[in-house]
C-alpha cells in the first residue's frame, strides 16, 4: 500500500477534490483511509456516558486509497510513489518526480 499513517495527501477524485490533508489512519483490508477534515458526515447520536450530550456530530470518513495521492515532502508535489530496495535490502518510498526517499513512518 502506497499510503501510510501521517502522510500529506492531496484528494484527486470526489466531492473534496483538491484538498489535502494528513493521514489519520489507514484500513489496509477495505484499502481505505481516513484523511483529517476531509470526507466529512454528520452522525446522530443519542447521549450516552461518553457523549452527555448527543445530538449531531461531524467525523471523517474513509476514502478509497485510489482517490488519494501522496504529496512528497521534498519537492511539494503529488506524483507518484514507486518501490526501491536499498543497499540493505529493505522497501523504501520514493517520489518519481524528484525521486527523493519518503519517510516510512
Amino acid at each position: 500500500m502506497h499510503i501510510k499513517k501521517g502522510d500529506k495527501v492531496l484528494v484527486i477524485s470526489g466531492a473534496d477534490r483538491g484538498k489535502n490533508g494528513k493521514v489519520l489512519k489507514v484500513f489496509h483490508a477495505k484499502n481505505r483511509a481516513i484523511v483529517e477534515g476531509l470526507n466529512l458526515i454528520k452522525r446522530h447520536t443519542r447521549p450516552s456516558s461518553r457523549n452527555q450530550q448527543g445530538g449531531i456530530i461531524e467525523k471523517e470518513a474513509p476514502i478509497h486509497i485510489t482517490n488519494l495521492r501522496v504529496i512528497c515532502p521534498g519537492c511539494g508535489k503529488a506524483g507518484g510513489i514507486r518501490r526501491i530496495r536499498d543497499d540493505e535490502g529493505r522497501l523504501m518510498r520514493n517520489c518519481k518526480l524528484c525521486n527523493e526517499t519518503i519517510s516510512t513512518g
